[in-house]
């Protein structure tokens, strides 16, 4: 990498993870003194992989290290797919004239169908279907199918790492709940914009979206009851909570240990009110969603021991069905956790759990891929035969 300004970077998101450059030079493979040397400016990422692998011990995406045409290799900002891009960045104008009639709206049923093929990792499935639903989502009427509908597809688009395309389909589910009115649409819709910013530069500005659309859904002084009297309580909690957890993330994304650990105690107080692990508006909120997340906010601050001892608390019979992709994320975190305690035994356990339990997570998922490339890069022994078919079976190379 030529960018002059990636030791000062890399430099700054180390302190941030509270880590030594012996520390970080130990997980990437490299030396102290190349770290050194690196962070001061007198030598240069000699290589991509190597910058994946600082981005992935940091936790930031590869474009907070190195924001340069260099640093993003052809197709790591997601699927490009002509009909979905199509669909977003140009969508059909209405004419009644056209000999094509257009095409036909999509359905509840059909909106329902991707999100709970999404919330069981069934990505392959969602990913396929996520054109001719974009398409159709321009023909329905519907402002909370609209929202519901542009909300998956802002989900998928996220997961995948096309965050520009993610951007722009939760904003459209943030215009269609605006004109459908319901609080919880949209903070459903504000959640898909904070998770679209977050891995990207502007994550400050998604982080303070996501806390002040919490605060107005659940004022501080209403905090053991949620705030409201509607009918829609639960829901409203459910999305109020789901936002308390994406805003823990992002604070341990800063390493603000503080912060992030009184948004959780913010979400516990919310998934208690809902009483249990409901899924209302798709954000399969509850008491064991609270538990997940607390290994990846453990992963987020670089704390890798708390992160293992968060994933061997849980306690997987208690799992249900929408919470899958959650549980999956948990095991991949719990993998970059094994990764960096150099347990890499545990690690391509807890890979080969995660692909068993969901292939397409393996496949899909950036940081999931990540962690397989380290893993290649030092396979030996049995291990490595375990590692190396793993990296086959999802196309990762070194």
């Amino acid at each position: 990498m030529t960018d002059p300004e990636v030791g000062a970077r890399i430099a700054r998101w180390r302190r941030r993870r509270g880590l030594s450059q012996v520390a970080l030079a130990g997980l990437v493979g490299r030396s102290e003194s190349w770290l050194s040397q690196v962070e001061r400016g007198l030598r240069h990422v000699d290589s991509l992989a190597v910058l994946r692998d600082l981005s992935r011990v940091l936790r930031v995406d590869l474009e907070m290290l190195a924001p340069s045409p260099m640093a993003t290799p052809r197709g790591s900002n997601g699927p490009a797919h002509p009909v979905l891009e199509q669909a977003l960045l140009a969508p059909p104008i209405a004419d009644s004239t056209a000999a094509t009639p257009a095409a036909a709206p999509v359905t509840t049923t059909e909106v329902s169908a991707m999100h709970l093929a999404y919330q069981d990792a069934r990505y392959g499935d969602v990913l396929t279907a996520l054109p001719t639903i974009s398409v159709q989502l321009a023909g329905t009427g519907d402002p909370r199918l609209l929202a519901a509908g542009w909300a998956v597809v802002a989900k998928m688009l996220t997961k995948t790492g096309s965050w520009d395309l993610a951007l722009l389909a939760a904003d459209r589910a943030r215009e269609a709940a605006y004109r459908s009115g319901d609080r919880a649409d949209l903070g459903m819709a504000a959640f898909q914009v904070v998770c679209a910013l977050l891995p990207t530069s502007r994550a400050a500005i998604g982080e303070d979206l996501a806390t002040r659309t919490a605060h107005h859904l659940t004022p501080d002084n209403a905090r053991d009851s949620g705030g409201v009297d509607a009918a829609d309580d639960a829901a409203v909690r459910s999305v109020a909570g789901a936002l308390w957890l994406i805003a823990a993330i992002a604070a341990a994304r800063r390493s603000d240990t503080d912060a992030a650990a009184d948004r959780l105690d913010r979400a516990h107080h919310l998934a208690q009110a809902v009483g249990r692990d409901a899924n209302l508006r798709w954000t399969a909120f509850g008491p064991t969603n609270v538990a997940l997340h607390r290994v990846t906010v453990a992963a987020e601050l670089g704390d890798a021991p708390a992160a293992i001892t968060a994933a061997h608390r849980l306690d997987p019979s208690r799992f249900p069905a929408p919470l899958r992709g959650r549980r999956v994320q948990a095991g991949l975190d719990l993998a970059w956790a094994y990764t960096c305690r150099r347990r890499d035994a545990d690690a391509v356990l807890a890979l080969l759990e995660v692909e068993r339990a969901a292939p397409d997570a393996t496949r899909h998922n950036v940081y999931a891929r990540s962690t397989i490339s380290t893993l290649l890069g030092r396979a030996r022994g049995s291990t490595g035969g375990h590692i190396r078919g793993l990296a086959t079976r999802n196309h990762v190379t070194l």
